[in-house]
């Protein structure tokens, strides 16, 4: 389920139905800049089955489907918009730290690897 909520289409189809609300198909289509058609359907199901999206099917000809957030949808959508605005507001910040963390990535780091929480080994990206 986190990686429906986490990957690239999630977070931008959860952000852009919490920010500018319900939409058809093609017209969220046309918000989220870059997702094909086949991925913006799989990943719509996914959240629908996960309960973060509702689908209403329109009963007029021809039928016509309105996706909204759930009220879960909604205040997941209102934690990852703050993780979001968080970051965005501390890039220039994480960028600085990147750029003066270049004497780790040279090698003159200790040679230990990066842990998570839980103490297990972190991959570097």
């Amino acid at each position: 389920m986190l990686e429906h909520l986490t990957g690239r289409w999630g977070v931008l189809v959860m952000a852009g139905l919490r920010r500018k609300g319900p939409a058809r198909f093609n017209h969220l289509r046309r918000r989220i800049d870059g997702v094909s058609e086949k991925m913006l359907a799989q990943t719509l199901q996914a959240l629908e089955r996960d309960g973060f999206v509702a689908r209403e099917v329109l009963a007029v000809m021809p039928p016509k489907v309105n996706y909204s957030l759930t009220p879960l949808g909604e205040s997941t959508a209102d934690h990852l918009l703050a993780l979001i605005d968080h970051i965005e507001r501390e890039m220039p910040a994480l960028l600085d730290r990147r750029g003066s963390g270049s004497e780790a990535e040279n090698g003159s780091d200790s040679g230990s690897e990066a842990e998570n929480d839980s103490g297990a080994p972190v991959a570097a990206r």
